[in-house]
């Protein structure tokens, strides 16, 4: 659907290859907001400071960098994916 998925967490490098690697492989980068420490998630409303982590949260954005949609999810709950490919849809 003409996009690039990012998964983004504070956790360290080595720790997301980790988790990457424990899930399997992982099909599209994961990018550590380790230092400054979650510096992105703050930038992005999403930093938890009681926590000292992101949210949880899917973010689309368009071509030109422009935030089209976003869904915040408690920790457990997966996203629905066809939510998601509607969004992108929205998009083309």
């Amino acid at each position: 659907m003409n996009s690039q998925v990012l998964a983004i967490s504070c956790d360290p490098i080595a720790s997301k290859q980790a988790w990457g690697k424990s899930l399997g492989g992982i099909s599209y980068p994961l990018v550590s907001d380790f230092w400054p420490h979650g510096e992105a998630a703050l930038q992005y409303g999403i930093f938890n400071a009681k926590l000292g982590r992101s949210d949880r949260a899917i973010f689309v954005v368009d071509k030109q960098g422009i935030i089209r949609w976003i869904k915040h999810f408690e920790p457990g709950i997966l996203p629905d994916n066809a939510e998601l490919l509607a969004e992108l849809r929205k998009l083309e």
